[in-house]
């Protein structure tokens, strides 16, 4: 605007913005403004509208449910669609450094429920040959046990303070043995205290309806959850889902975000996509970075002396 001359808002924008105040100081249903004695509350579904009673909410329900529906699935995928910051194994409590999304490259220990990338496990085992030491664990230097048994039973006692990765994982033993029931109860309980694989196998019990009914909303529900705390394999799933049912802009949004956590099967997915013409090259190549880039920060000079050993031995 040049010097000396004023910017006039046009009177729409003016009405719109004042408009909005005005409606957020004021209950949706009866008008009422919020003053001293009365004090307005949310809709406990989106963010959009306010109200001074249950009441007013109830009877404002036929005229606002469809725009709130639309909010909270515009909320919902905000969240979803939001790119974890690392996966669902965060780091090696040791090295410091990421933890790959593949299990032949770290170990879960029973004694102390953490999961410790080769590189450490290497290092230490280097430290018990030199000094002629008993094998402990390499975080908590508690023995490492003889037996199955005495691993169940470290689980066991971590299960007695409602560790979620114990819980997990004598889930799965008894997925294993076939008692889905008591697996689907033990992961529950996992994914209620923040455990995301426990997340991501309960969508397997709903998929298969093993030890529950079959239920895809719940399936959904759970692979959703596990995908939102970093599970690149809950994520990868989702993308198929999408796919199946051809909405193809938000397949590639959950590929690309497996991708940018190091996840092999998605950027094949995002390589096919691209080939069929259902993505930009762009954006392909953006997720081929991003899968690059993470897969280089789970390398190191010890992880890698540690994967040559292991081949070797």
């Amino acid at each position: 605007v040049p010097l000396g001359c004023f910017a006039v808002v046009p009177m729409n924008m003016a009405t719109a913005d004042l408009g909005a105040e005005v409606a957020e100081m004021c209950c949706a249903c009866c008008g009422i403004a919020e003053i001293d004695g009365i004090k307005l509350m949310e809709c406990n579904v989106c963010d959009l509208v306010r109200y001074c009673s249950v009441k007013c909410q109830r009877d404002h329900i036929p005229k606002h449910l469809q725009v709130c529906k639309k909010r909270a699935s515009e909320l919902r995928d905000e969240i979803l669609f939001k790119q974890p910051e690392n996966s669902h194994l965060g780091d090696c409590p040791i090295c410091c450094l990421p933890l790959s999304i593949y299990k032949k490259n770290f170990t879960l220990y029973s004694c102390c429920s953490k999961r410790l990338c080769n590189g450490c496990m290497y290092a230490n085992k280097l430290r018990q040959i030199e000094g002629r030491l008993e094998e402990t664990c390499p975080f908590c230097r508690q023995l490492m046990p003889d037996t199955d048994e005495e691993a169940k039973m470290n689980l066991m006692m971590r299960i007695e303070s409602n560790d979620p990765i114990a819980l997990h994982e004598i889930g799965m033993v008894r997925y294993l043995e076939g008692d889905y029931e008591v697996a689907f109860d033990y992961w529950t309980k996992s994914a209620e205290l923040g455990d995301v694989i426990a997340q991501y196998n309960l969508t397997t019990l709903y998929f298969e309806g093993e030890g529950v009914e079959k239920d895809e909303k719940k399936e959904l529900y759970h692979l959703e959850k596990a995908a939102i705390g970093g599970h690149p394999d809950a994520r990868y799933n989702l993308g198929c889902y999408e796919e199946e049912h051809e909405r193809i802009e938000r397949a590639a949004k959950h590929y690309i975000i497996a991708a940018n956590l190091g996840h092999d099967e998605s950027i094949q997915a995002l390589k096919e996509c691209y080939a069929d013409g259902k993505i930009s090259k762009e954006d392909f190549a953006a997720a081929l970075r991003g899968h690059q880039a993470a897969v280089n920060e789970t390398k190191s000079q010890q992880r890698e002396e540690a994967a040559h050993f292991y081949v070797k031995h």
